[in-house]
């Protein structure tokens, strides 16, 4: 899914997260080389990685969720969906993304739910490094909030095309990848990379 006209900002808050997330995630890494050899070199254990390792994965993933849906890289199943004619693709399409929206919402919902009861009672975490949980727990819903934002708009948006009329449009923004759409990104991303930035010119012999 291309960034609609109305959202120019939805890509860079999204990549945005999934930078975040990917950093993370490279950062847990170099965490658990280092204590995987510190245990081996020197019998020495830094108490808890397996426990960072899990809040990691859980916020990295809930900052990566808006990132998916504008790329469409959320699961569908397709093999009904894309034998059937536009005019019947685009109410299908629409509802699939009030759903997510609803959905996404109602994990809002449930993660701020469980936020308050750990704000109310100070939960620590039973582990050796007794971390207050209201920390990991606020940066996952940080980023399940702006999945929820994000696809809440979207699925306004498609209700919108879909009111209006604008069947192409509705599927091409919210219809499944095709096979096509993955060659198209990935002939972009090429162009991109090899694309010499402003000012440097070509390359001299």
């Amino acid at each position: 899914m291309v960034s609609p006209p109305s959202f120019p900002w939805a890509r860079r808050l999204a990549h945005g997260a999934a930078l975040a997330a990917g950093y993370a995630s490279l950062g847990l890494s170099l965490l658990i080389t280092f204590e995987v050899l510190a245990r081996k070199l020197f019998s020495f254990s830094l108490q808890g990685v397996d426990e960072i390792g899990g809040y990691v994965l859980a916020i990295g993933v809930s900052f990566s969720f808006a990132y998916a849906l504008l790329h469409r890289a959320h699961t569908r199943v397709d093999m009904l969906i894309v034998r059937l004619p536009g005019a019947l693709q685009a109410p299908l399409n629409a509802a699939a993304m009030l759903l997510l929206a609803g959905f996404s919402l109602f994990m809002l919902w449930r993660a701020v739910g469980t936020l308050h009861e750990t704000l109310e009672f100070g939960s620590l975490a039973s582990t050796p490094l007794q971390t207050p949980l209201w920390i990991p727990q606020g940066l996952w819903v940080i980023g399940l909030g702006v999945f929820a934002a994000l696809a809440s708009l979207l699925a306004l948006r498609a209700l919108g095309l879909l009111v209006r009329g604008q069947i192409d449009a509705l599927n091409r923004e919210f219809g499944p990848r095709s096979t096509q759409d993955e060659l198209d990104e990935a002939q972009h991303d090429y162009a991109d990379e090899t694309t010499p930035a402003a000012g440097q010119g070509s390359p001299q012999l």
